[in-house]
């Protein structure tokens, strides 16, 4: 409608702690940015060069792109929530490398023991090929044959609010949510939410963070 708020790309970041709900201050998914904002936005970002490999090509970032779309159609999950967690585990990188801390974690979503990856081992595909970089965001969003993507984790969260979100990427980085909820506590990343609502809202600066 005319007099319809359109969302407006966040310039600064916002520290958001508790239990992922508007209540606790978090944002609604009413005012994440459009897909096509976030993506405009974050392809620039989208670079090797933190980890010593060329960056992507125009024709490897388009697919990205492509499969963002065919793997939220088919998952359900938010096309906007997928992107936020590829630039934060890979920058949106399609050879970052696997790393592991006791799991594998490749690809551009850093999955679980998944088998979609075009850097592992010190094997290096230059261009990544299609069904790679589809593989690694089907695997990331729908989860492997060891453990869950972004799908389950939002199962796992079990909230009919847009709390869902936070507490799946919560889930997705660390396995679970510390008993209090409050998604800054607990293991692993601290800032893993805090930081992907911010990227909903179209923020892209560094994370200002200060929980970790």
């Amino acid at each position: 409608t005319p007099n319809a708020l359109i969302p407006r790309a966040t310039t600064s970041y916002i520290q958001y702690t508790g239990d992922g709900t508007t209540a606790a201050g978090w944002p609604d998914q009413s005012t994440w940015s459009s897909f096509e904002d976030l993506w405009s936005a974050n392809t620039p970002l989208m670079l090797c060069s933190q980890f010593s490999q060329a960056d992507n090509s125009p024709s490897e970032t388009a697919f990205i792109k492509s499969a963002i779309s065919s793997v939220s159609a088919f998952t359900g999950v938010d096309n906007r929530f997928i992107l936020a967690v590829i630039m934060q585990e890979s920058s949106g990188c399609v050879r970052a490398p696997t790393s592991n801390g006791g799991v594998r974690n490749p690809g551009l979503m850093q999955d679980h023991d998944g088998k979609g990856t075009c850097n592992d081992a010190g094997v290096v595909q230059d261009p990544c090929p299609n069904d790679e970089i589809e593989l690694m965001v089907q695997e990331g969003t729908g989860g492997t044959d060891a453990g869950d993507g972004l799908q389950q984790c939002l199962s796992e969260a079990a909230s009919d609010n847009v709390s869902q979100f936070y507490k799946a990427a919560r889930i997705y980085n660390s396995g679970s949510i510390d008993p209090s909820g409050d998604l800054g506590a607990g293991g692993a990343t601290h800032c893993y939410a805090s930081d992907i609502a911010n990227r909903l809202l179209g923020y892209t600066g560094t994370s200002e963070c200060t929980l970790d």
